[in-house]
């Protein structure tokens, strides 16, 4: 991803500010998805086509993790160790994501639209972070 691409995307030519607002808009989203799976597993796995007791479990899940992401974030200078781990458990939930898609999810056709749609977004997340970890690296 170009230096320039990667400001634009983070309205900051600053890397560590790049890093940081990766971070924080992925655990915005994965913490509301992960509330909402919580809090509304029965309704959502029926739409979805998710067992509800999966779904309460990974909205749980994914509320922590979120909570772990956003303490990444509000670090000045989160640690770079931090971060890769950030994108290597993104990149897992991506690729996971559509293993459980082939492999054993029976979803409606919302969950066949939602799930790739979600890894999506994820693994882009992965991407952003990555190439902003980089020129953090890079600009030392």
């Amino acid at each position: 991803m170009s230096q320039a691409l990667l400001v634009g995307l983070a309205r900051t030519s600053r890397p560590h500010s790049a890093v940081r607002r990766f971070l924080a808009l992925d655990a915005v989203v994965t913490g509301a998805n992960g509330i909402a799976y919580a809090l509304a597993s029965g309704p959502l796995g029926e739409f979805l086509g998710v067992d509800a007791g999966l779904l309460f479990e990974l909205g749980v899940l994914l509320a922590v993790y979120a909570a772990g992401v956003a303490w990444l974030a509000s670090r000045p200078h989160p640690p770079a160790l931090g971060v890769k781990l950030v994108v290597d458990i993104n990149a897992l939930w991506a690729v996971l994501s559509i293993v459980a898609l082939v492999a054993w999810l029976e979803p409606t056709t919302a969950g066949l639209v939602w799930t790739p749609v979600q890894a999506a977004t994820v693994a882009g997340f992965a991407v952003l972070q990555w190439a902003a970890l980089r020129a953090v690296a890079a600009g030392r």
